[in-house]
C-alpha cells in the first residue's frame, strides 16, 4: 500500500499527498495512525476527516492506506456491547486507556477469541444462496444469531460444514469453489446491504403509548422524527420506544450528545428491564456512545455503523428499531466539515447536501424479504434538537420530508407536567391508510372511526380555548362546554401516560381501545342529556367521570371498566 504525507491540517480536516486511496477509503493519519476516512480526491490531494483528536499531528507525517472503505464487524457477539461511533467496545478501551480514550487504539468490534457453538442448519451437498444461513448461534437467550452467507459471495454447494465450538475466524464451511465461510462479515457502513423484495409498510410497530399508537402510528419498517427542544422528553421517549417496541432488536445511537446525559443514559440503559422476559433489555440491544466532546467526524460514522448493524439483524429475520439521538448533532458535524472545505454554504451555514445525506440514511429503513428467507425490518426514529425549539430550521424541515412520522415534542406540554409531550395538533402520521386494514382485523372496526371522532374533539376544542381565554368557559353555549370537558378527558385520562408507572407505561391496544370508547360514550350520554336540557354541572359531576380516569391505572382493566360503564348508564338514566 502506498504511503503519502499530511500537508495541511485543519482541526478534524487533513490535506495529503502521495495517495492512490478512493473515495471514502480507510486512511491511517501521522505517526499513531489515526484512523481516518477520504472524503474528497482533488488532483493529487486527498481530503481526509480524522476519527481522532488531530492535536500535535504535523505535516509531512505518513498517511498510510488500508485499501479499504470504513467497515463494521459483524457477528457473535455483538449484542450486549457499548461501542463508541468507529465500532470500538468502550469497556475494552476503557481497560487499555482509563477513563480517557488515547488515540490510535485499535480494537476489534467483535471478540475473535471467545468459542461459540455453531449449529448447522444445512449438510453437505446442499446449494446455498448469498445471504442464506448455514447454521445458528445462540447469541442471547431470546437470539439466536444465524451465520448466513456473505451477500458478496457467490453461492454455491456445501462441500464441507462442521459442528462445534468455533471463534468467529474459523472456518464452518468450505463450498465447492473453495470459498470459505467464518462466522464473521465486513460491511462497509455506506453501503446498504442488499434485500430480495421491499414490502409495504402494513403492519404497525406496536409502542404501548396511546398518542402513538392510538393517534400517530409507526409501521414496521417505518421512518418517525421527534423534534423537541431542551427537556421535553426525547432521551425519556426513546428510552420508552426501546424498552416496549414490538421489535427484536434494539439498536441506540447517541449521536453527539452531551457527555454527562450520554454517562447516564450508560448507567440506565443496561439497568433496564425486558418486561417480555424479565431479562436485562441490554441482552437484545447495542448502544453506540458518541458524545459532543469526541470528534466531529465520528457522528457521521456512528450514525452509519448502527444502520449497517440493524440491517445485519434484519437480514436474519429479526425486526429492529434504531433511534438516533441527535441528528441535529450530526448536521451541525457536516455543517462544521463543510465551513473547513470552504464549501459554499447553504441555509443557516448548513451544507447544499444536507438534505441528500439524510435521505441516504432514512431510506435505509424498511420491511423486507430478506435473502435468507422470511422477513425482517429496521424502524427509524431520530431525535431532532432545533435551537430554541424552532420547527422551521433546516434539519427539521429536511428531516421531515423524508420521514412519514412526525412526532412534535412541546415545551408548554412539558412545563404543565403532561407526558408524553407530544402535541397532537402539530404530529401526524402518513402510515394512517395502509395502516389502517390492520386495525380493522386485528384490533375493531370502530378503531379509525373513534381515532377520528377523538382528533375532531380535539381539534374544535383548540377553537374554543381562543374563545375561553377571552369571554370564559360559562358563556359558551352547553353543547361545547360538553365538548371542552370530553376534550379535558381525552387528554388526561387517555393521552396523558406515565412512564414509570408499572401499569400506565404500557397500553395494548385493546385497552387503548376501550377506554376511547368509554369517554366517547361519555360523550354520546352527555349530549343526549343537554338536549334534555339537563344542566352542564350536572353531567360533568356523575362520579363514574372521575371513576373512569382510574381504569387506565389497572392491570386487569375490564371487569372494573365494565362496572363504571353500567355506573354511568345508571347515572344518566338518573339524570333529570
Amino acid at each position: 500500500m502506498e504511503v503519502g504525507k499530511v500537508k495541511r491540517v485543519a482541526g478534524p480536516l487533513v490535506q495529503a499527498v502521495g495517495l492512490k486511496s478512493s473515495m471514502y477509503d480507510l486512511v491511517l493519519v501521522g505517526e499513531e495512525g489515526l484512523m481516518s476516512e477520504v472524503i474528497g480526491i482533488s488532483g493529487n490531494k486527498h481530503i481526509i476527516q480524522v476519527y481522532e483528536d488531530t492535536g500535535g499531528v504535523r505535516p509531512g507525517e505518513p498517511v498510510k492506506e488500508t485499501g479499504a472503505p470504513l467497515v463494521a464487524q459483524l457477528g457473535p457477539g455483538i449484542l450486549t456491547q457499548i461501542y463508541d461511533g468507529i465500532q470500538r467496545p468502550l469497556p475494552k478501551l476503557a481497560e487499555m486507556s482509563g477513563d480517557f480514550i488515547s488515540r490510535g487504539l485499535f480494537v476489534d468490534g467483535i471478540d475473535h477469541k471467545k468459542k461459540w457453538e455453531f449449529k448447522p442448519v444445512v449438510k453437505k451437498g446442499d446449494v446455498v444462496k448469498p445471504g442464506q444461513s448455514i447454521g445458528e448461534v445462540q447469541e442471547q437467550l431470546l437470539i439466536k444469531h444465524k451465520i448466513m452467507v456473505p451477500p458478496k459471495m457467490k453461492g454455491g454447494a456445501i462441500k464441507e460444514i462442521y459442528s462445534g465450538n468455533f471463534n468467529v475466524d474459523e472456518t464452518v464451511a468450505v463450498l465447492e469453489d473453495g470459498s470459505k465461510i467464518t462466522m464473521v462479515q465486513k460491511w462497509p457502513v455506506r453501503q446498504a446491504r442488499p434485500v430480495a423484495e421491499k414490502l409495504a409498510p402494513t403492519i404497525p410497530l406496536r409502542t404501548g403509548q396511546r398518542v402513538v399508537d392510538g393517534f400517530f402510528s409507526l409501521a414496521k419498517g417505518g421512518t418517525a422524527a421527534i423534534p423537541g427542544g431542551f427537556g421535553t422528553g426525547k432521551t425519556v421517549m426513546q428510552q420508552t420506544l426501546s424498552k416496549w417496541a414490538d421489535v427484536d432488536i434494539v439498536i441506540y445511537v447517541g449521536c453527539g450528545e452531551r457527555g454527562n446525559e450520554m454517562a447516564d443514559l450508560l448507567h440506565e440503559f443496561p439497568e433496564l428491564q425486558d418486561p417480555r422476559t424479565g431479562r436485562p433489555l441490554m441482552e437484545r440491544s447495542i448502544v453506540y456512545a458518541n458524545t459532543s466532546n469526541m470528534p466531529v467526524a465520528a457522528r457521521e460514522a456512528s450514525i452509519y455503523t448502527g444502520m449497517t448493524t440493524a440491517e445485519y439483524y434484519r437480514d436474519m429475520g429479526y425486526d429492529c428499531l434504531m433511534t438516533a439521538d441527535s441528528t441535529s448533532r450530526w448536521a451541525e458535524a457536516m455543517r462544521e466539515m463543510g465551513s473547513r472545505l470552504e464549501e459554499m454554504p447553504g441555509e443557516e451555514g448548513y451544507p447544499a447536501y444536507l438534505g441528500a445525506r439524510l435521505a441516504d440514511f432514512y431510506e435505509r429503513a424498511g420491511r423486507a424479504e430478506v435473502l435468507n428467507g422470511g422477513q425482517g425490518s429496521v424502524s427509524i426514529v431520530g431525535a431532532v434538537s432545533p435551537a430554541g425549539g424552532d420547527f422551521t430550521e433546516p434539519v427539521t424541515q429536511n428531516t421531515l420530508r423524508m420521514v412519514k412520522v412526525f412526532w412534535a415534542l412541546d415545551s408548554k406540554l412539558t412545563q404543565r407536567r403532561h407526558f408524553p409531550s407530544i402535541n397532537w395538533l402539530d404530529s401526524y402520521s402518513l402510515y394512517d391508510q395502509t395502516l389502517e386494514p390492520w386495525f380493522v382485523e386485528n384490533v375493531s372496526p370502530d378503531w379509525n372511526k373513534n381515532k377520528r371522532r377523538a382528533m375532531a374533539i380535539l381539534q374544535e376544542n383548540a377553537e374554543l380555548e381562543e374563545i375561553v381565554m377571552l369571554v370564559g368557559s360559562d358563556a359558551l353555549p352547553e353543547d361545547q362546554q360538553i365538548t371542552l370537558e370530553v376534550a379535558r378527558m381525552i387528554i388526561n385520562f387517555w393521552l396523558a401516560q406515565s412512564a414509570f408507572h408499572p401499569v400506565d407505561t404500557f397500553a395494548p391496544y385493546k385497552k387503548q381501545f376501550d377506554l376511547l370508547a368509554a369517554i366517547l360514550k361519555f360523550r354520546d350520554y352527555a349530549f343526549e342529556a343537554v338536549q334534555k336540557g339537563i344542566p352542564v354541572a350536572a353531567i360533568t359531576s356523575v362520579p363514574s367521570k372521575d371513576a373512569l380516569a382510574k381504569v387506565r391505572l389497572e392491570a386487569e382493566y375490564e371487569p372494573i371498566l365494565a362496572k363504571v360503564m353500567a355506573q354511568m348508564d345508571s347515572e344518566f338514566k338518573a339524570l333529570k
